[in-house]
């Protein structure tokens, strides 16, 4: 008997977790799950809430669903807690993006100026669950997918004694891109890196590594399915070869960023990915109120971040059932890849058990070019998490001066003090700064 308490559980996301699980209700045995949200959030949660009802009955299985509005009671008992929670909820996403494009910067919710300020409204909420965790059901797993998922998950891994494990969508949507065309899903893909900063370094199949053939593919302007807030991405030839391993579709905000800000920032009546959302929940949930509807509707997958429940589900069901399943996920690096900090958060392809995942080693990065970013990319994480988590204004300074996605100068000062003024609300920790 098993409860999994799911934080942000009005989102527009939930009918997949649901649906996983009653897909593997046979294997899995879920018998209660709470939805827990803020009192903001009821329309959303008691809307999103009644159809995962209707679909729980549909289906026949035997799991109580309620709606807790009450986080200390929605974690009694709970062997799983599963984080989707957004502080600010769409509109501060919105208001990242478009801070963004004002100081001519990409808008992206998370990298740059948008992800950072995300994490900064993030931290301080996820160390006050995970401080009601300790207390109220220390044994249990926190599976987060709240973006930016890797920085969270450090923050996590530095600074509770809870047993974490980050998920995103982007390395499980890369192998379904990497399987269609390479024409076979018998592949292990091995993924290294950061979150939404990660290389797929080998494609084995029956012990041959195709990654080679893959990158070929890819050059040669083979079409390769992405998310779907990723858009087509496509890569210099000469460059993605000189890798010598895929980047995910992410790596595109930095290697033609300067395309990307003419998108964003320069095109008239552009239209942030936020703004996009609204459009499309207003949508899902017009389609969740049918009382009619028992199922998970297909227009879900038009958000950026289809097949991270699914991933969540499969995540649980293996360390539950120790099933030594292979999957990508945020973990402490642990000397998994030597040129990263071990007690840091990377991205890897891990085995799955009951005493969670054992990470498959990479050898030494010797490709300067993956080296030198991937360290980069890295501090900007640690500098992120000192400053969500301590308020630390010299350290939200330096971080956002060594990120490669914000202006320089006197703007970066201009853009934290801005972001932090925006944010007030939010980011407590930098009252007293």
């Amino acid at each position: 008997m098993l409860k999994i308490t799911i934080i942000g559980g009005g989102s527009s996301y939930t009918p997949e977790i649901i649906e996983g699980f009653i897909n593997r209700h046979h294997e899995l045995p879920v018998t209660h799950i709470d939805l827990f949200d803020i009192e903001e959030g009821r329309y959303k949660v008691e809307t999103v809430g009644a159809l995962a009802k209707r679909m729980i009955e549909n289906a026949g299985v035997d799991i109580e669903l309620n709606i807790e509005f009450d986080r200390r009671k929605a974690l009694t008992g709970a062997n799983y807690v599963c984080s989707q929670m957004r502080v600010g909820m769409i509109p501060a996403r919105v208001q990242d993006e478009l801070l963004g494009n004002k100081y001519g910067m990409i808008g992206q919710e998370t990298n740059g100026i948008a992800g950072f300020a995300k994490a900064m409204r993030t931290i301080p909420v996820t160390l006050s669950l995970c401080k009601d965790m300790e207390e109220i059901c220390p044994d249990a797993w926190l599976i987060n997918f709240t973006n930016p998922s890797g920085i969270i998950t450090e923050t996590v891994l530095k600074h509770t004694n809870i047993k974490v494990i980050g998920l995103c969508n982007v390395p499980v949507c890369t192998q379904f891109g990497i399987e269609e065309l390479m024409g076979t899903k018998d592949l292990q893909v091995q993924f290294a890196g950061l979150n939404h900063f990660i290389h797929a370094f080998h494609i084995w199949d029956h012990g041959k590594d195709r990654i080679g053939e893959l990158i070929d593919k890819v050059c040669s302007g083979e079409e390769f399915a992405l998310p779907k807030n990723l858009g087509e991405v496509t890569w210099v030839p000469e460059q993605l070869k000189h890798l010598g391993a895929l980047p995910c579709g992410y790596h595109q905000y930095y290697y033609k960023q300067d395309d990307l800000e003419q998108k964003e920032v320069k095109s008239e009546g552009y239209v942030t990915r936020g703004e996009q959302v609204q459009e499309i929940e207003t949508a899902l949930f017009k389609l969740y109120e049918d009382v009619n509807l028992n199922v998970k509707p297909a227009q879900l997958e038009e958000r950026g971040g289809a097949h991270y429940s699914e991933a969540a589900c499969e995540l649980i069901n293996a360390i539950h059932n120790d099933k030594r399943t292979l999957m990508h996920v945020n973990i402490r690096n642990n000397g998994t890849i030597s040129e990263l900090p071990n007690d840091c958060a990377i991205e890897a392809t891990s085995v799955i058990t009951s005493c969670g995942p054992q990470p498959l080693n990479l050898p030494p990065i010797t490709n300067p070019a993956i080296r030198g970013t991937l360290q980069l990319q890295k501090a900007f994480e640690e500098l992120a998490v000192e400053a969500g988590v301590f308020g630390d204004y010299g350290a939200a300074l330096q971080a956002l001066t060594i990120n490669p996605l914000v202006r320089k100068g006197t703007v970066t000062k201009e853009i934290l003090d801005e972001m932090i003024e925006l944010n007030a609300k939010y980011l407590t920790q930098f009252n007293n700064k």
